[in-house]
């Protein structure tokens, strides 16, 4: 892993905890991905919540991508980044009247709706402004998938979406609303998956609402299948850049598209998670009683992952070749909580060893917090 990161010498002028965002890495993905989408006229959405660092979100822009907004935020923040508006999808179960203005105000390319009373209220919003909204229903599949139960959403005790049994009153309603026109379905069943059998489970439901919307003689002109492709946080550098190749041919076999429907994806981590890197020092390193803790500078403040949803990252001592031992690596943060991993094997750990915190480009930085009023140091950019 060290060779594809920049030499020790300038990664200890570096203030920790900081960012290092690999560029050329980033640019190699999104070509990646833009290269096997266009096989089958595939449009991409960036998830903006996955990383909204303004170079990053600039990068992405310049490559065409769309972006995938989830707060007025996030549009204010693609916008300033170079996304064109005729290019933003809008979701969220819970869009305040002031987003939703904003969105109509920059004509936007789709509302991604999650339940009836908010497509009411988007069409109220938007026949004050003497518009019409066009709006996607975002559908519950009810899939189960294999990934952390945190970060499901596609089964019926979710938040998220259109519960299939309610599908129909919506549709009924949809004629009486004079400021929305119905564009497409939206789906989305969570994230951080590597299992592409719940994408086809994904595709065959997709399959059976059109065919029952065929029948209705209302088959939308835009689907929308999200993202939640996952990436190898176990062994990153064997696979750099996620298979966007598997994903996208799974669904052109399997998704059944109706003439020139036109197929969208949102698509985050797969894009940022292994361009980006938290790097970290050693203040101490603790003798336990029974454990051995590598307390760093570094904490949930700026990588909450691990404490939020178990989840497990790479971590390696760039500063040591000493002999591989056991340590629990851990943050300054006054929680239990504040943990990276348990006796995670690293070599020997003395104080002031740099460490590198792998796969953190996505959910990393733009999940950080200033709990403690801790501040994150400003990232460090290399690659291109």
């Amino acid at each position: 892993m060290k060779n594809f990161f920049p030499p020790l010498t300038t990664l200890e002028t570096l203030p920790t905890p900081c960012y290092l965002y690999d560029t050329a890495l980033l640019e190699e993905t999104l070509q990646a991905a833009q290269r096997e989408a266009a096989q089958y006229h595939y449009e991409i959405h960036y998830a903006v919540k996955a990383n909204f660092n303004h170079r990053i979100l600039q990068q992405i822009a310049a490559c065409g991508l769309g972006a995938d907004c989830v707060s007025g935020g996030e549009m204010q923040a693609v916008l300033q980044a170079g996304f064109p508006a005729e290019k933003i999808v809008y979701a969220g179960v819970g869009k305040a009247d002031e987003e939703i203005a904003l969105a109509l105000e920059k004509n936007i390319f789709c509302f991604n709706v999650e339940s009836l009373a908010e497509l009411k209220v988007i069409d109220e919003l938007a026949g004050k402004r003497k518009k019409v909204a066009p709006v996607a229903l975002r559908i519950n599949p009810d899939i189960i998938v294999n990934t952390h139960r945190h970060i499901i959403t596609g089964v019926k005790e979710n938040k998220f979406g259109i519960n299939l049994d309610l599908l129909d009153a919506v549709l009924k309603t949809l004629p009486e609303l004079k400021n929305v026109a119905f564009k497409g379905l939206h789906f989305h069943i969570g994230s951080q998956i590597t299992d592409m059998e719940n994408f086809h489970s994904l595709c065959l439901r997709v399959n059976e609402i059109q065919e029952r919307l065929s029948g209705m003689g209302l088959l939308p002109e835009h689907l929308n299948l999200g993202g939640g492709l996952g990436i190898n946080y176990y062994a990153p550098e064997e696979e750099r850049i996620a298979g966007f190749s598997a994903f996208f041919q799974l669904f052109a076999t399997h998704l059944k598209r109706y003439g020139g429907q036109h197929i969208h994806f949102e698509l985050g981590r797969s894009l940022v998670g292994q361009c980006g890197t938290l790097l970290t020092k050693v203040l101490y390193v603790k003798e336990g009683s029974v454990k051995k803790f590598a307390i760093a500078d570094a904490g949930m403040t700026e990588l909450i992952r691990p404490a939020l949803y178990e989840a497990y990252h790479k971590i390696e001592n760039i500063s040591s070749g000493g002999a591989v031992e056991k340590y629990d690596v851990v943050g300054p943060v006054c929680e239990s909580t504040d943990s990276f991993g348990k006796d995670v094997p690293l070599n020997k750990v003395s104080r002031n060893d740099l460490l590198l915190i792998c796969s953190a480009g996505a959910y990393g930085e733009s999940m950080s917090s200033h709990y403690n009023c801790r501040q994150l140091r400003e990232p460090y950019f290399y690659g291109k």
